[in-house]
């Protein structure tokens, strides 16, 4: 039988907030894989991509790097991954593989950036999820030298707004999301997360700058496009913003909320029956959210 974690159970083992987990699998960056019961369950084999990309973060790598490092190991990992596997997975800044313990590992680059045995790592998980639930988040594992150089400059100030945002501090997010890309024009998802503050103030313009730099740098993220979409809505370009929505479904057909705003404007325009496809899709995917009600509302309105 398949062991199988919540995003809380995932959240208490790597010492990441739930929000950041959400986020990352909204994006499509890396998340659980296993549905059932109408919620998403991360595998053994989740929680290791998960580590891996929370590790190469933590060293300053760009995000598209770590996005693709993070698949070729989901690639090289065998199907069975269980907390007792013999591999060790390591990086070079460059490579990420996944090894037995008997074979010795030359980094291309010369320097391991990133490194940790999945057995040492299981019996974590096994430890953490035996601790009492009133226990505080457990601190990060000490998995040397994964976390040698603590990251850069920028990405601390990115986890320092993530934090902010959170808690509701929206003007230190602000503040923090816009040093992490002074310094680091590039990073994605501190644009989109950039993007999404100034939006709910009103600041339209900007925040449309946000979401394209984002997408320059990362046109794989939904979030992004999802948020662009939104925006293009009220600014009264929908054509625009349906294209984008039906790119978001095409590339992250999970991303539930897509499906739904794609059903509205569709229905908007004349499209009734894509949008009851749409919305029948959001259904499938988050029917015992707040606003499913809505979407058997409206469906129920366009098949009249």
């Amino acid at each position: 039988m398949i062991e199988l974690y919540s995003i809380r159970d995932v959240s208490r083992i790597l010492a990441v907030q739930e929000a950041r987990l959400r986020y990352w699998t909204q994006t499509g960056f890396v998340g659980p894989t296993v549905r059932k019961g109408g919620r998403f369950y991360y595998t053994f084999t989740d929680l290791v991509a998960v580590k891996a990309a929370k590790d190469l973060l933590a060293t300053g790598m760009p995000l598209q790097r770590v996005r693709k490092n993070v698949e070729a190991l989901k690639h090289a990992l065998p199907d069975d991954t269980h907390p007792t596997t013999k591999l060790r997975v390591c990086c070079d800044g460059e490579t990420i593989v996944a090894l037995a313990d008997d074979i010795a590992f030359q980094p291309i680059g010369g320097q391991v950036v990133m490194a940790f045995t999945v057995p040492s790592f299981g019996e974590h998980v096994l430890q953490t999820l035996q601790m009492p639930r009133a226990q505080a988040v457990p601190s990060p594992i000490e998995d040397s030298p994964t976390e040698a150089n603590g990251g850069s400059t920028a990405y601390r100030h990115f986890v320092e707004a993530c934090a902010a945002e959170d808690r509701g501090d929206a003007e230190t997010a602000e503040h923090l999301f816009r040093l992490a890309v002074d310094l680091e024009p590039n990073m994605a998802a501190a644009l989109t997360n950039l993007g999404n503050l100034v939006y709910r103030q009103g600041e339209l313009h900007e925040a449309r700058g946000f979401y394209e730099r984002a997408l320059e740098h990362d046109p794989a993220q939904p979030e992004a496009r999802y948020n662009l979409a939104n925006l293009l809505e009220d600014l009264g370009e929908t054509e625009l913003a349906i294209s984008e929505l039906r790119r978001v479904c095409s590339a992250a057909p999970e991303f539930a909320d897509a499906h739904y705003n794609l059903g509205i404007m569709l229905a908007q325009v004349g499209g009734t029956t894509q949008a009851k496809q749409c919305l029948e899709r959001y259904l499938e995917l988050d029917g015992a959210s707040t606003w499913a009600q809505h979407a058997r509302t409206f469906l129920d309105q366009i098949a009249i």
